[in-house]
């Protein structure tokens, strides 16, 4: 038996990174072909995105990316409809949003697709307990907006799973930083 078999899924992964290798050199040539085979043969022998191990789940990833489009596009309206007319609408304030645990591996990119949209930003984070401070433009619609975050928060671990063991990892530095040893109270 070999120790690398080679399956339809590994070879679709190589010809995907040796394209991927092919444009970031922005030239189709023997040379870039070959090494590009070479480096993405070693990435797929050294494990990285193999099952267990975390990876990248596309159709969850692609509907984390339309939710963050669509977000910009209706943000953008939004704020534009607020500086454009003569009444001041919002009510700003500031939100606490409590991560799952399974979502620590993911609060940067959260952070970012929060961000990035107008009318809202992330003004403080804790990793350690998955909290969010969320200043937003209008306070009568907190609840949605934490509905929504923990929404964006579930598509990101479905889209990049982390492995279970890094989530347990997460959980006991989580339980040194509140002094809980996980023994009976």
């Amino acid at each position: 038996m070999m120790p690398f078999p080679i399956t339809v899924r590994r070879v679709i992964t190589v010809i995907a990174l040796t394209a991927a290798w092919c444009a970031l050199w922005n030239a189709i040539s023997f040379a870039n072909v070959a090494s590009g085979i070479v480096v993405s043969s070693l990435v797929l022998l050294s494990g990285v995105g193999t099952s267990g191990r975390g990876g990248v789940r596309l159709v969850p990833l692609l509907h984390f990316t339309w939710l963050v489009m669509v977000d910009l596009v209706k943000a953008s309206i939004s704020v534009g409809w607020e500086i454009l007319t003569p009444t001041d609408y919002t009510e700003e304030a500031i939100i606490a949003v409590d991560a799952p645990m399974e979502t620590r591996g993911h609060l940067l990119l959260l952070v970012v697709a929060i961000t990035v949209t107008p009318g809202t930003a992330v003004i403080d984070t804790d990793p350690d307990s998955g909290r969010l401070y969320v200043h937003v433009l209008h306070a009568s619609k907190s609840d949605e907006i934490r509905a929504h975050i923990l929404e964006l928060a579930q598509l990101a671990c479905d889209a990049l799973p982390v492995p279970d063991d890094m989530v347990a990892l997460a959980g006991e530095s989580l339980d040194q930083a509140t002094g809980d040893q996980g023994g009976a109270s």
